[in-house]
């Protein structure tokens, strides 16, 4: 597995992207986005996860952090990996909706990626809303038929490699992840899921997108799993790593291989803590090698994960 980060599938002639084992997950956010999306990236964030979905997203407000961090220098946006979302009428308030629900999903979807281009363009200039690029955009969920969701598949993939670097899908079951992967021209290279119980921790899932190169990103990894938390393997984790168990419970979830982690805490220590705990826990497995497996194997077997190596 990667300590570090992940290069994604190169598609067409798009420059290189890597993404970071853990993006800022910035939903429910309200006003306070701006800031703490600024306070993430000061923090040492890489990758920020966002949506065209003023229901639980405020997407300008994340650009508006960006911006600030790359004007006061603590980054480049070229170091700096950006993902967002369509999301569907089915997902939106009616209310407020990056588009015009009554128009065919392809202008939907056109309306999203414009809207969203503008957001998360990296200058206050309007007109660098003209250069910008999102380096993954994920179909929030499937849309209610095959159909339309390989249509909303098909106009993101005429926005690849230039607008677009690479596509994905979040919310999404095996069986409609294998039709989509049969059936698109650009093969979706991140899937994000919740990671808990009600889907078996998406075993089968898991197994698909590692076996096409697919990289997994799991959600709700502390939220809907207060018994992994207090589980043997990852108190054990974190006595040993010397880390909080909930940097316990993400590091064991990154030592599945081929997955990140969305991580969305407003707790500036809490970004420290979390940062600082991947570097800690690949030394531990480096230094103490078969204590690391064991208790990654335990936490396979706790998850209903295949424990061979």
């Amino acid at each position: 597995m990667s300590w570090d980060k992940y290069l994604l599938r190169s598609v067409q002639e798009a420059p290189p992207v890597h993404l970071p084992l853990f993006l800022y997950g910035t939903a429910w956010k309200k006003d306070r986005t701006a800031d703490l999306v600024y306070q993430a990236l000061n923090a040492g964030f890489r990758a920020v996860d966002t949506a065209g979905q003023p229901k639980h997203y405020r997407e300008d407000l994340v650009g508006d952090g960006i911006r600030r961090a790359i004007h006061d220098g603590l980054l480049r946006r070229e170091e700096l990996y950006i993902q967002t979302k369509y999301t569907s009428v089915q997902g939106q308030d009616p209310n407020k909706m990056p588009y015009d629900p009554k128009t065919p999903v392809t202008e939907q979807v056109h309306a999203s990626v414009k809207s969203s281009l503008h957001n998360l363009r990296a200058s206050d200039a309007l007109s660098s809303a003209e250069d910008a690029y999102i380096d993954t955009f994920l179909l929030h969920s499937p849309l209610p038929t095959m159909a339309e969701t390989m249509e909303a598949w098909a106009t993101l993939e005429t926005y690849v490699p230039h607008r677009i670097r690479n596509l994905g899908i979040s919310n999404c079951t095996l069986p409609i992840l294998k039709e989509l992967y049969a059936r698109a021209t650009v093969k979706p290279a991140v899937v994000q899921n919740r990671f808990y119980p009600d889907t078996r921790f998406d075993v089968p899932v898991r197994a698909f997108c590692r076996a096409y190169d697919i990289i997994y990103q799991s959600f709700w990894t502390l939220t809907a799993n207060p018994e992994l938390i207090q589980s043997n393997a990852v108190q054990s984790l974190a006595s040993q790593a010397e880390i909080s168990p909930a940097a316990a419970l993400y590091c064991l979830v990154l030592g599945l291989g081929n997955t990140t982690v969305l991580n969305g805490t407003t707790n500036r220590t809490r970004m420290d803590e979390d940062l600082t705990a991947v570097p800690k826990v690949e030394q531990f497995s480096k230094d103490s090698p078969d204590s690391w497996q064991m208790i990654l194997e335990r936490f396979k077997r706790l998850i209903g994960d295949d424990v061979t190596p």
